[in-house]
């Protein structure tokens, strides 16, 4: 090949190097045009808060199983520092940590530390502002139990803004706008086991309890899907902002950190446990990948694609 082009350089000369120059800058343009393709209209991403990975040792969780078996899955993802809510919530949907988008506490409701960047939404871009500005047809919507998360999302660019006052209200109606409106993205937030875990403790029999009362909760979303044939066209993606230590958590300790992250659904192969690393950002860059969106460059999460490939 390169001989062949200094022959052509040597008849042509500068106007052959310069007609080179624009046939392989074309190519490159054309390259760069080429969308991702989507791999799912539809995605269902389940928080539950305080589930932390190790549940899954004790616990009867049938419906989360079921997933598992049918989909990939890691029981070693882990949270970002601190391991506490809002902080990881933020991480989850915002594709980045809290050196980028600021929220540090708890319970933030703002940044601590200025966002680096802030979005048409007045606040660091989440998952939602990418579709409503690449999907600006498709519906999206958050039903969550915890109110401090509606302080993570851009309010004016969803068409669900639901707090519901139980986990079962909030399920409810998270799947009575899914079955009207098939959005391409549906948050549900659980504040389950973390009650459990901050009253009784993480680890004891009330928590595990919760666990499974989650399960079944995952169980009605299942059993919706198929029920209304929406799985065919589903991803789901399960789980949680950090796991706990006795009646508290935010610490660095493997039992507060590791994390259960679940995908199951559409174009999704049963790979089983993951070898890749997951970072709880990683999941707004997955679910990106799912809906065939562009990421942005300050983003820091990337695509877990090892759930997509066939081994090679």
């Amino acid at each position: 090949m390169t001989k062949k082009i200094v022959e052509f350089l040597s008849q042509k000369g500068m106007l052959g190097f310069i007609s080179i120059l624009m046939v392989l800058g074309s190519c490159k343009t054309v390259e760069e045009d080429v969308k991702p393709e989507p791999l799912a209209k539809h995605v269902i991403l389940i928080g539950s808060d305080g589930f932390g990975a190790y549940a899954f040792d004790k616990a009867k969780v049938p419906n989360l199983k079921k997933m598992m078996k049918g989909g990939a899955y890691s029981l070693k993802a882990r949270s970002v520092l601190p391991s506490s809510s809002a902080v990881n919530w933020a991480s989850m949907i915002m594709g980045s940590g809290p050196e980028l988008h600021g929220y540090t506490e708890w319970g933030s409701k703002t940044p601590e530390l200025p966002s680096r960047i802030i979005g048409k939404g007045n606040i660091y871009p989440t998952v939602f502002s990418l579709i409503d500005e690449q999907l600006p047809e498709s519906k999206k919507g958050v039903s969550y139990s915890w109110g401090g998360i509606g302080y993570l999302f851009e309010k004016n660019m969803v068409d669900l803004d639901y707090n519901g006052k139980t986990d079962s209200l909030t399920v409810i109606k998270a799947m009575d706008f899914l079955v009207a409106e098939k959005p391409s993205l549906t948050f549900i937030h659980f504040d389950q086991p973390d009650g459990a875990g901050h009253n009784i403790g993480h680890g004891t029999p009330e928590y595990y309890e919760a666990v499974e009362e989650i399960d079944a909760l995952v169980g009605h979303v299942l059993n919706t899907l198929e029920k209304n044939k929406l799985m065919d066209d589903t991803v789901i993606l399960f789980s949680s902002d950090h796991g706990g230590v006795g009646k508290g958590h935010g610490g660095k300790t493997l039992a507060e950190v590791e994390i259960p992250w679940i995908v199951y659904g559409k174009n999704v192969l049963p790979k089983g446990e993951l070898k890749s690393s997951v970072v709880t950002y990683d999941t707004a860059a997955t679910i990106a990948k799912i809906l065939g969106l562009e990421t942005p460059d300050f983003w820091r999460g990337v695509p877990i694609n090892e759930i997509f490939e066939n081994e090679k």
